[in-house]
């Protein structure tokens, strides 16, 4: 009788998992907001997996510089894919761009898309405006999606009706060539929208991780305040930021040190993320602001981007 029963448990599971997979969103068409790097890298792999896409920003402008760096992008990844045969490069890119168009206007586009990616500036009411806008538009079937790596998915979804549609996307820069993408479920995610997006991530080739949503997920939460613990070292007057940096290459194996990196993500960027995560959890003493970082970003000394940061460029 406990075996029958057992047996007919498992019977009903595997129904039910069957079932729920039969009504998962297989996403075939995405709409992709914003032409900056990562919407535009989002853009490629989507496109490059076979996807219908479509990349949308403010200007047509935007939006062609967008798509030339897409297509020196795939002539990059094409002449390593097919080292041996320059002419399936050649079509590989072709077909790639067949399946990528652009536009100036969002509302016209999300009609017929299964999946909204929004990667526009890292603001909250600019991009709840924006979702608040397209949810009015897109059909119901339509999962929206942010690829914020710093604000609560929480409160994006919030500005829809569709919070059981709603997730987190975070993909890492640059997007062709990062294996890894954060799928961030909120209280509020339905199963069969979390279980869309993990697929989606494996169909344009990426390894997907799960994550609640807090603040900054897995890799944020643990790289920003490592770097804002490099540089509390630093202000301390413990060590300089060069010996910081060779310590972490060589002690830990890490391809930049703190200072790097800082430079390379941008320190307005760095700032911005600390900030609003000290507001959330102001006695949280990982997410206390630096004197120094202000100092710099006030000087406008951002890093790379701008020729100086930490270092000089």
């Amino acid at each position: 009788m406990a075996f029958a029963t057992r047996h007919f448990v498992r019977a009903a599971s595997s129904s039910a998992a069957a079932t729920a997979a039969a009504k998962k969103l297989i996403v075939k068409h995405v709409t992709v907001i914003g032409g900056g790097l990562m919407g535009a890298g989002i853009a490629q792999v989507a496109a490059a997996s076979g996807h219908s896409v479509v990349l949308v920003d403010q200007s047509d402008d935007i939006l062609k510089k967008s798509t030339k760096g897409i297509e020196e992008s795939l002539k990059r990844v094409a002449k390593k894919k097919f080292a041996d045969k320059p002419e399936a490069g050649a079509e590989f890119v072709e077909k790639t761009l067949k399946n990528l168009t652009t536009s100036t206007d969002a509302v016209a586009v999300v009609h017929s898309t299964d999946l909204v990616i929004e990667a526009i500036v890292e603001n909250l009411e600019v991009k709840n405006e924006l979702f608040k806008r397209l949810d009015k538009f897109a059909p119901e079937r339509t999962i929206f999606a942010s690829n914020t790596s710093s604000l609560q998915i929480t409160q994006l979804a919030n500005s829809t009706t569709r919070q059981d549609r709603f997730g987190g996307l975070h993909f890492f820069n640059p997007v062709p060539m990062m294996k890894l993408v954060e799928v961030i479920k909120t209280p509020m995610t339905s199963q069969r929208t979390f279980e869309s997006l993990v697929d989606f991530s494996k169909a344009v080739g990426k390894s997907p991780v799960s994550c609640k949503d807090t603040p900054g997920f897995i890799v944020n939460r643990l790289l920003v305040p490592y770097m804002m613990e490099a540089v509390r070292l630093f202000e301390r007057g413990d060590a300089s930021k060069e010996d910081i940096d060779v310590a972490m290459k060589l002690g830990a194996g890490y391809p930049m040190g703190p200072f790097e990196l800082l430079d390379y993500v941008g320190l307005d960027t760095s700032k911005y993320i600390i900030d609003g995560w000290h507001s959330l959890e102001p006695n949280n003493p990982l997410f206390a602001p630096s004197p120094l970082l202000n100092k710099l970003v006030a000087e406008k000394k951002l890093g790379k981007k701008t020729g100086e940061g930490f270092y000089k460029y």
